[in-house]
């Protein structure tokens, strides 16, 4: 029997053209209609058929007037043009499995990981690019055959945790402009689920703990790629789906997203979020999430120049972590330990303009973290340069900031290009500065101009000037 295939379906060599994925990757329907009318003879008549749009607002998207967000809405666009759905971020589609359209893997040969002449770490980033593209089909539980005219067991919400679980570990070695759109869709479809679907009232819980986690996963994306907006609005509504699972552990750290991203902007309001966050989460919850409250309040401290309270903060997260007894930790908070929290206490220091105490457990804990995780690494190490610089050590600043950079190449994300447009990296420091210059005889990695208005609510500050940099160690100024 031969597969249905609508008259909508696009040309596989179609699939392939770049212009097309980067259209389909940024949910840009209009410009996919665009194309499909020009190159394939594809009309929006037929194509307003075929997804249920009117022809009228095809013709409106396609002029770019208008964007497509609903789940249902983009579910139905790639079944009418027939894209996979690891395209757009979703689980594989039904017809997938019938009809395997020969659509060449998005991974090109300079992809294939090697450990040769240190360059494995950018090739295992681009691989993992070029597998989100192509749907992260592998190794991960199946979502797909769960269908929403069925009643839901209560092992569903156990199997999409463990899919959400796995999923995260994209976040090491890729940006949020990367896993935005992936992380997204899984949290579209568990929404749908829990709208569609009959469930007990246990399971349907299960469902809102694991939309509140999913939730999460993609607010963190947004804000890494630099959609402020989407990732307030996802902190929220993971609030409130946390609230009605009764998931104490998930609304504190939905709380303390919130505040990670306001503090920025409003210093007293972060911080007060940030304390509620430790207050919702409760002497209760497992060590590592009793942790990351406390990590997120002190930055909190930090930034509006509270030295006390990042100080007790900081202590409050150690005494935590100190109490593991066993206990499971969420997967969400797996990754918080000692080294994590000798990160953040590094970033405090920096923030609160003390090098002596920044320097030293920066360079502890960033000899101890792996290049693999490149986003994070160059961000921190963008830190301990900026303490070299207060601390006035301008050569081993500009070392440490060549590292930065050479790690960031190719990441998508918006926190890494403010790092590259810190003062104490970018040209503010090289026309004054001749050690500086010496160290910066290399190509540097070509990163997109962000504005520094757009940084604001990234957890950055415009550039200071050198007279603000703290003196050398052991000035009457200088400060530990």
């Amino acid at each position: 029997m031969t597969a249905y295939q609508p008259a909508t379906a696009l040309p596989r060599e179609l699939l392939s053209r770049n212009d097309m994925r980067a259209a389909i990757s940024a949910h840009d329907f209009g410009t996919v209609f665009h194309i499909a009318r020009s190159e394939a003879g594809i009309s929006y008549s037929k194509i307003a058929a075929e997804c249920d749009i009117k022809p009228e607002r095809v013709g409106a998207l396609a002029r770019g007037h208008g964007s497509v967000t609903t789940f249902e809405k983009i579910a139905r666009i790639a079944d009418a043009l027939r894209i996979p759905g690891g395209m757009l971020g979703l689980a594989p589609r039904a017809w997938e499995s019938i009809t395997q359209p020969d659509h060449p893997l998005v991974a090109s040969a300079h992809t294939i990981i090697e450990s040769r002449d240190g360059e494995d770490t950018v090739r295992r980033r681009e691989f993992f690019k070029a597998s989100t593209g192509a749907g992260l089909a592998i190794g991960l539980p199946e979502s797909s055959h769960i269908s929403t005219d069925q009643r839901i067991g209560d092992t569903v919400p156990d199997l999409l945790r463990k899919r959400t679980a796995r999923l995260r570990r994209l976040d090491d070695v890729l940006g949020g402009g990367d896993t935005y759109r992936l992380y997204l869709g899984e949290q579209l479809a568990t929404k749908r689920l829990i709208r569609d679907c009959e469930y007990g009232e246990e399971t349907g819980l299960a469902l809102l703990s694991v939309l509140a986690e999913q939730a999460q996963q993609a607010g963190w994306a947004a804000f890494d790629g630099g959609k402020h907006a989407d990732a307030r609005s996802l902190y929220e509504e993971s609030y409130q789906a946390a609230t009605q699972a009764g998931d104490t552990a998930l609304a504190g750290n939905a709380l303390a997203f919130l505040s990670y991203q306001k503090v920025s902007g409003n210093r007293e309001a972060g911080i007060e979020i940030a304390r509620t966050a430790c207050r919702t989460a409760g002497p209760d919850a497992p060590p590592g999430v009793r942790a990351l409250m406390h990590e997120r309040l002190a930055w909190a401290y930090a930034v509006a120049g509270q030295v006390g309270g990042t100080e007790q903060a900081l202590n409050d997260a150690e005494t935590a972590l100190s109490e593991h007894d066993g206990m499971p930790q969420p997967d969400w908070a797996a990754w918080v330990d000692g080294n994590e929290l000798q990160i953040m206490t590094g970033r405090c220091w920096t923030e609160l303009r003390r090098p002596l105490r920044a320097v030293p457990v920066l360079e502890d804990a960033l000899a101890k973290y792996e290049d693999t995780h490149a986003r994070d690494k160059s961000l921190y190490l963008s830190w301990l340069a900026d303490s070299y610089m207060s601390a006035g050590e301008v050569e081993q600043a500009a070392i440490t900031a060549r590292r930065s950079l050479e790690l960031s190449a190719g990441v998508a994300s918006v926190r890494h290009a403010s790092a590259s447009n810190r003062p104490c990296i970018d040209s503010a420091l090289t026309a004054n500065c001749p050690q500086w210059q010496r160290h910066w005889n290399w190509r540097r990695p070509e990163v997109s101009p962000v504005p520094w208005s757009s940084l604001a609510s990234a957890g950055t500050h415009p550039p200071r000037r050198r007279s603000e940099l703290r003196r050398l160690p052991g000035s009457a100024r200088g400060g530990a």
